[in-house]
């Protein structure tokens, strides 16, 4: 078997920041990670609202650490990875404010640049190539990754969910960050990361989600990927 979960590294004592925590996307992984056990900062541009939120993950069933909450540059500066998962509109100025407190940190950058209209989701223009890419140009300090795109919110909030049957693309220039998403991709029960690609690859990635929206809301399901013979 060529995925051998074995030689990821140990990420049981990182800490790990989501900026936009407070959306569903964040909260849903804050929630898994803190499941887990990992220890989870919320970020947001309000601190009442990481706080509010961090308190109401903490006490969802399965939560064996408790999540903390607190201002973006705060939390970002006392995390060890960084997960950005902001909507589309506000990246870039969410990202170039975190420049300093990203400087010399992991980045992880879920965000899909989406359109919609009556006909549905379909994948906008980003003059960098993708949100990933952008997230680079705006950190040049930080190691930066493309991952969890494709990750379904109520899945991922909902505490009935024991195992998520998906594999999570991970893009990125720096192979050790690959190995950190990964880990902290298996520690999601069903999960595993697998690598992508390099930055450039991502934009593909991020435009697909328009087709597992159209397939969800055509299904009525919660569509993810399985990448098969890995």
């Amino acid at each position: 078997m060529a995925y051998d979960p074995s030689t990821l590294p140990d990420v049981t004592g990182l800490t790990v920041a989501i900026i936009g925590g407070t959306g569903d996307q964040g909260r849903g992984l804050a929630y898994r990670l803190a499941r887990a056990g990992q220890r989870v900062l919320i970020g947001s541009r309000q601190q009442a609202r990481a706080t509010a939120s961090a308190e109401e993950i903490s006490a969802l069933p399965g939560v064996t650490r408790a999540v903390e909450g607190g201002a973006n540059a705060d939390v970002a500066a006392a995390a060890d990875l960084t997960i950005i998962a902001v909507p589309w509109a506000g990246h870039r100025d969410t990202v170039a404010g975190l420049r300093h407190a990203l400087a010399g940190k992991l980045v992880v950058d879920c965000v899909n640049p989406l359109g919609f209209d009556s006909h549905g989701p379909y994948p906008l223009h980003v003059d960098e190539g993708s949100a990933v890419q952008q997230a680079a140009a705006l950190l040049p300090e930080s190691t930066v990754a493309a991952a969890f795109n494709h990750v379904s919110a109520p899945l991922l909030a909902d505490p009935a969910v024991e195992s998520m049957d998906l594999d999570v693309l991970i893009c990125s220039e720096d192979r050790h960050l690959a190995g950190v998403v990964a880990a902290l991709a298996a520690r999601i029960p069903g999960m595993r990361g697998i690598y992508a690609g390099r930055l450039r690859n991502a934009h593909q990635i991020e435009a697909f989600t328009a087709n597992l929206i159209a397939i969800n809301r055509r299904y009525k399901a919660h569509a993810g990927l399985r990448v098969t013979d890995v």
